[in-house]
């Protein structure tokens, strides 16, 4: 503390300079009054750092002068002297909390130094044993408050916290508008904010510092006439400024508790760092929880634009696979019609119709178990009989993309357990992106060999690669290299591979084009 505020109290005029004298040129300010009745009015307006008072004095005592000192400044140092030591004043001293005695006449100048130092030190150690109590609950108080996400009940539990710590009758936050500047209730705990309440939260201004006004102590005026008009024994403002937001937090204790120590204000500005940072948090937990929403929408509309982009693409090859044996149906009935044929001859039409209408039966079945939601359970899948069915799908698609389609596998066919239709969905997506690889034609080739514990199946294509740049990325979601495509086709392959135990990766060290290579275990 430097250069501390000494307030002289004595009767004696002789007393009281030198004490001025020798404290003045120890280094400390130094005031003094040689009437009690002065010295509490004194008190009223100034704030001092220690009350050096004298025990005997007409009309009124030193310890009447402490009990006033102690109600309006509950932070002053207080050190008695007297030229009539007692045991009974000793005790009394120590009933009221004095943090020092000196004994008149001084035999030097240094005894009084001395028992000045002792005695502010001796207050500040209570001040910090008292400070240190009171920080202790603070940390489930933190917890608590760090651990609530929602801003409307944090803020009852801000205010319940000033209530709980700061043992006030009376707390409330207020937060300033960005562009009308005026002040609005947020909550209150144990009174209903007034006109007067926004009127005197709005003389801080655009001031940041915390205000501590006592109505008996020292202040601002206009502040304490506040006070007065509410009824109202101390009142602590502390402002919270932060980006686009401007907020002051209000503790107030009435006639019957006890004016506002340092402590209770340093209590306070710990509280509103704690509060504003909670709030913080839950400001960015409102955005993060609002912007995953939105993503998980995003992704629900990708994920449906996907399907239909996926089943479009098909859409030729299923009604080319469906339309074929509708037209020989169509012309075996129209041939058999003729009168002028054998009856032979309409025998082997009406045969040609049945034969075409069952391979249509099957097609449309397959269709059917291909889309049929649900179905989920593994089941023993023949790769190559699937491979054929999916291009045999796609034949219509492929032809007119001048895709010619090249497949290699051993001759005992590998089998795998798998979700039949998820397999499907990974090789018809696979097949999809080399087509649209090689948008003026090429080869695909795809083969397949047995490992010890599994399969390898490799999709190689004639187009142009990935580049260098993309591989990394390219099954993450929504990442694509084609002008139009939604990323979601290697993910969702990707993703399928591995829920099976196996892996989905691009061999870049194979050229021209781009090499997938999937390995599936055969136990599934």
């Amino acid at each position: 503390m430097e250069n501390p505020f000494v307030y002289v109290v004595d009767d004696e005029p002789g007393i009281a300079m030198l004490c001025n004298r020798l404290l003045t040129r120890a280094g400390y300010k130094v005031a003094t009054e040689t009437n009690p009745r002065k010295a509490i009015e004194y008190l009223k307006e100034n704030k001092i750092n220690l009350l050096l008072v004298d025990i005997r004095m007409p009309e009124v005592d030193g310890f009447e002068v402490i009990q006033h000192a102690q109600r309006l400044q509950p932070d002053t140092a207080v050190l008695i002297m007297t030229g009539h030591g007692t045991v009974e004043t000793a005790i009394r001293a120590l009933r009221q909390g004095v943090d020092g005695l000196l004994m008149k006449p001084f035999s030097q100048g240094s005894e009084l130094i001395e028992a000045v130092k002792l005695a502010l030190a001796d207050s500040q150690t209570k001040r910090d044993a008292a400070r240190t109590q009171a920080l202790r609950p603070l940390f489930s108080v933190t917890e608590a408050l760090l651990s609530e996400t929602r801003r409307e009940p944090l803020l009852d539990l801000i205010v319940s916290a000033i209530c709980g710590h700061i043992q006030c009758a009376q707390a409330a936050c207020y937060q300033q508008g960005v562009e009308t500047k005026d002040y609005s209730l947020l909550v209150s705990r144990g009174f209903t904010s007034t006109q007067k309440h926004l009127d005197m939260i709005s003389q801080l201004g655009e001031s940041t510092t915390p205000v501590m006004i006592n109505a008996d102590g020292p202040g601002d005026s206009a502040l304490k006439a506040y006070l007065s008009a509410l009824g109202l024994a101390a009142v602590i403002l502390t402002p919270v400024i932060r980006p686009n937001l401007r907020m002051v937090l209000f503790a107030a204790r009435t006639a019957s508790e006890p004016a506002f120590r340092e402590s209770d204000l340093e209590m306070f500005q710990i509280l509103a760092r704690q509060s504003i940072a909670a709030l913080e948090n839950a400001r960015l937990y409102a955005e993060q929880l609002d912007y995953v929403r939105k993503v998980e929408e995003s992704q629900k509309a990708l994920l449906q634009a996907e399907k239909m982009a996926a089943a479009g693409r098909l859409s030729a090859s299923i009604a080319h696979e469906v339309n074929n044996p509708l037209q020989a149906v169509q012309n075996c009935l129209h041939l058999a019609g003729r009168e002028d044929l054998p009856e032979e001859k309409r025998k082997e039409y009406f045969d040609l119709a049945r034969t075409e209408l069952e391979r249509l039966m099957l097609t449309v079945r397959r269709m059917l178990d291909f889309y049929r939601p649900g179905a989920s359970s593994l089941e023993t899948v023949d790769l190559a009989e699937m491979l054929q069915y999916i291009i045999a799908l796609m034949s219509k698609q492929l032809t007119e993309s001048k895709v010619n389609v090249h497949v290699d596998f051993p001759a005992q066919n590998p089998t795998i357990n798998a979700v039949g239709t998820q397999m499907q969905q990974v090789f018809i997506n696979l097949i999809l992106n080399a087509a649209d690889a090689m948008p003026e034609g090429g080869a695909l080739r795809i083969s397949a060999r047995r490992l010890d514990e599994g399969v390898e199946v490799l999709f190689q294509d004639d187009g142009k690669g990935i580049p260098e740049e993309k591989q990394a990325n390219i099954f993450e979601p929504f990442f694509s290299t084609k002008e139009g495509g939604t990323g979601l086709g290697l993910t969702v392959s990707y993703n399928i591979i591995t829920a099976h135990g196996g892996t989905l990766e691009l061999i870049p060290e194979r050229g021209p084009g781009a090499c997938f290579r999937i390995f599936l275990p055969t136990g599934g």
